[in-house]
């Protein structure tokens, strides 16, 4: 009996599967199931098609095949491959979509199957770089490359490294290099920002390699962002999918962008000496188009023709405003009702003692909020160890104070003690720069001046002059303990050896010296 028969009766009489026919008759299941196909095409019943001679059935089958007739035969026009690569990188196209795009123009186009194995074939010709299809505009990929250049300082001749930024695009593989000091979150982000504004747009997905500057933690599928960093792609409207660890086919399209702008560009630049990073950004610069500019063996076109035809149009416009970077950190509201940030204290309303708040600070100012909401906002301060308090944080008791006291009222209570006590004072209101902070310090020193007298308070004041003690605690203490007492007792015994020691001849030396010099001269 002929295979096909016996093809045809076992699925359609014994009603038995493709693997099952296979192991019974040895043809194979593709060959079952393209005789399953062919059968439907014939549209007859089976008692027809089984009542064929095998030589009938075998020619009928034969001839009903697609691939039948030998290709060489046919006047078949190939698809402009480079055409299929753009089309595949829109959005939504598929490789089938197209193969039956250009079937309705060419009946005699061989097989979807075919179509399939042509188009790797062609894959495998081109640039590495370009086999994987990205979507236009869609990702960004971005790397630093592990060579570094040389940046020398003119007035020590100390060498420093300039590190490496470089990013690709998807689609177009259009590359934007950019050298910085350090991989620090700062000069990330400033990278990040020149890239935006050399390309004139941003992509939908960010792809960052997993350095700190970018993540904090990836592990089993969770990943944790830099804050400065997700609020830079919160500004741009961009998503953030990092590469998984150890998976560097996932930024395949940057990691060999980095291996040849290091041949491209580093290694032109090898020989030449730099005294700032400006100026070896200079010089990528002049170098970078050329790089774009070069045609793609294979595509016909530059990396800088792909960009205006794939990536340029669906890249999102980029924001008027320019992302300023910021910084993120979580304080405790002090008991004086002050954060401290960089040494500096910045006041919240009094009622949020002991809360935690969260900090968002740049180069000119500084947030602070609390479940999401705003409470505070400062300017930042350009140097440390001062402090920015606001009135109306104050508890109404501090706002009497803030009024009714002064740098004048204090010092003349200063003055009615004595000169120790008002140099103390000044000491004190110059450390503290906010007036509010040095007043309260300034007020209880002098209030002792009632509990132990004034005489002990300028005297404790000299020592603590001598001391640099500033804290009301520490004054305090002195007094309580009349420490101060064994400091002068132990100042004077010093004073006193070294007067009537031995090698020291005295004042009283000198002047006899001087009398008998004066009558020798006469």
């Amino acid at each position: 009996m002929s295979k096909i028969k016996e093809v045809l009766r076992l699925k359609y009489l014994n009603q038995l599967s493709n693997r099952q026919i296979q192991t019974m008759t040895g043809v194979s299941r593709n060959s079952v199931a393209n005789y399953m196909k062919n059968y439907i095409e014939l549209g007859s019943t089976l008692d027809e098609v089984l009542s064929l001679s095998d030589a009938d059935l075998a020619q009928l089958f034969i001839k009903s095949k697609p691939n039948a007739q030998p290709l060489k035969e046919l006047s078949i026009i190939h698809p402009d491959w480079n055409e299929v690569r753009e089309e595949l990188t829109k959005k939504g196209m598929t490789r089938l979509l197209l193969w039956q795009e250009y079937k309705e123009k060419q009946p005699s186009l061989y097989s979807y199957s075919q179509f399939n194995r042509n188009y790797k074939k062609y894959i495998k010709t081109i640039n590495p770089s370009m086999r994987q299809v990205h979507y236009n505009g869609d990702k960004l990929f971005i790397d630093y490359s592990g060579v570094t250049m040389s940046i020398t300082d003119q007035v020590t001749g100390e060498v420093s490294k300039a590190q490496i930024f470089v990013t690709v695009l998807g689609a177009s593989g259009l590359t934007f290099v950019h050298a910085t000091g350090t991989q620090s979150t700062k000069h990330f982000i400033e990278s990040h920002i020149q890239a935006f504004n050399f390309y004139g747009g941003v992509p939908n997905i960010l792809v960052p390699d997993n350095l700190k500057a970018a993540v904090i933690s990836h592990k089993k599928g969770v990943v944790r962002l830099n804050d400065s960093y997700k609020d830079m792609a919160v500004h741009y409207g961009v998503a953030v999918e990092p590469a998984r660890p150890y998976k560097p086919q996932d930024k395949s399209k940057v990691e060999l962008g980095v291996k040849a702008i290091q041949r491209w560009i580093l290694m032109k630049l090898r020989h030449h000496t730099f005294f700032s990073v400006d100026e070896l950004n200079q010089h990528i610069n002049l170098l970078i188009d050329g790089y774009n500019n070069k045609i793609i063996r294979r595509l016909g076109k530059s990396r800088t023709e792909l960009f205006e035809t794939l990536d340029k149009p669906m890249l999102h416009p980029l924001r008027a405003n320019q992302y300023i970077f910021k910084e993120f950190k979580r304080a405790t509201v002090g008991i004086d009702y002050h954060i401290e940030l960089e040494g500096s204290g910045y006041s919240v309303p009094y009622i949020h003692l002991g809360k935690k708040v969260d900090v968002t600070y740049s180069s000119t100012s500084v947030l602070v909020s609390l479940d999401g909401e705003v409470i505070a906002h400062h300017p930042k301060l350009l140097q440390k160890y001062h402090d920015s308090t606001l009135l109306e944080h104050m508890p109404p008791e501090h706002q009497y104070q803030y009024e009714k006291w002064n740098p004048r009222r204090i010092l003349n209570w200063a003055n009615s003690i004595g000169v120790n006590t008002t140099a103390l004072m000044e000491s004190i209101m110059q450390n503290r720069s906010h007036p509010t902070r040095g007043y309260k310090s300034c007020m209880a020193i002098l209030s002792f001046s009632k509990t132990y007298g004034e005489l002990a308070l300028e005297a404790v004041s000299a020592v603590a002059l001598e001391m640099n003690r500033h804290k009301v605690a520490s004054i305090e203490s002195m007094l309580k303990t009349k420490s101060y007492l064994l400091h002068n007792q132990h100042q004077s015994a010093n004073n006193s050896y070294m007067n009537n020691h031995e090698n020291i001849r005295g004042s009283e030396y000198y002047s006899q010296q001087a009398k008998s010099l004066n009558k020798d001269i006469k």
